[in-house]
């Protein structure tokens, strides 16, 4: 008896070459999605953060050397 016998016959049966062909085509999709997802957050973590803003006490020496300049051009 085939497989289109008996499910027309009304027999219950367990189709687990379907299930397995399944199974694998939604594992090889799963990976394939991961590999492209590695890929896309790799390419965004290369580009280089943005420099910290300088600290108080580096703007204050700044506002320092540009008044004596200020101060020494006069």
């Amino acid at each position: 008896m085939t497989y289109d016998a008996l499910t027309k016959a009304g027999v219950p049966l367990l189709a687990y070459g379907n299930f397995i062909t399944v199974a694998i085509n939604f594992i090889i999709l799963a990976f394939i999605i991961f590999l492209m997802v590695k890929q896309i957050n790799a390419l965004k973590r290369k580009q280089p953060p943005p420099p910290p803003p300088p600290s108080e006490q580096i703007e204050l020496l700044r506002e320092i050397r540009d008044a004596l300049v200020k101060r020494d051009a006069r």
